[in-house]
């Protein structure tokens, strides 16, 4: 798809925006696509040890369900990936990392949306009482590595960012070993 030949701004919330986008594609036809524009976001996998991780329970009003995750939350204006990932490991988790080493980024949904999903690795981790934002449903659940697995395999963790991030460090943890 060649660049847009217009672009008109369908709605603006909070923290994301819609446009819809006219084009031609490579064949000449024109095009219309919806794009939600989102300023980013992050996740964290917080490791307790070698063997055991933090994950939530996260209560998600767009599908109606209570979804096991790992921490994550979105940019602010300006906010560098680091510095969101301690502050939203706080907020949920009540944890803070003396490390936070960057692990990757991927698009969310490329089909639909331009968020780009930042995943880092927290270690050396001093709990705290979380500082959940209003509106926030969590609770916080210590679990081994196989037992995160295990959700995955069993179908009881459908989360897609959580699911790419534990392939994400779970090779590079392999990778070491």
């Amino acid at each position: 798809m060649s660049d847009p030949t217009s672009i008109e701004l369908a709605f603006r919330g909070r923290r994301i925006a819609v446009e819809v986008l006219r084009t031609v594609d490579g064949r000449g036809r024109a095009v219309e696509r919806e794009v939600v524009r989102h300023p980013g976001a992050v996740l964290i996998v917080p490791v307790l040890d070698e063997h055991t991780v933090l994950l939530i329970r996260n209560r998600r009003i767009a599908v109606d369900d209570t979804l096991w995750e790992f921490p994550a939350g979105t940019l602010e204006a300006g906010e560098p990936p680091a510095a969101c990932a301690a502050r939203e490991l706080v907020e949920e988790t009540g944890h803070r990392a003396a490390r936070l080493d960057p692990l990757g980024s991927f698009y969310t949904s490329p089909g639909i949306t331009d968020e780009r999903m930042h995943v880092f690795v927290a270690t050396d981790l001093t709990p705290g009482p979380p500082a959940l934002e209003p509106g926030e449903d969590i609770e916080v659940h210590r679990m081994s590595v196989d037992a995160l697995l295990a959700l995955i395999d069993d179908g009881a963790l459908v989360d897609a960012k959580t699911i790419a991030a534990a392939l994400l460090w779970r090779r590079r943890v392999d990778a070491r070993t």
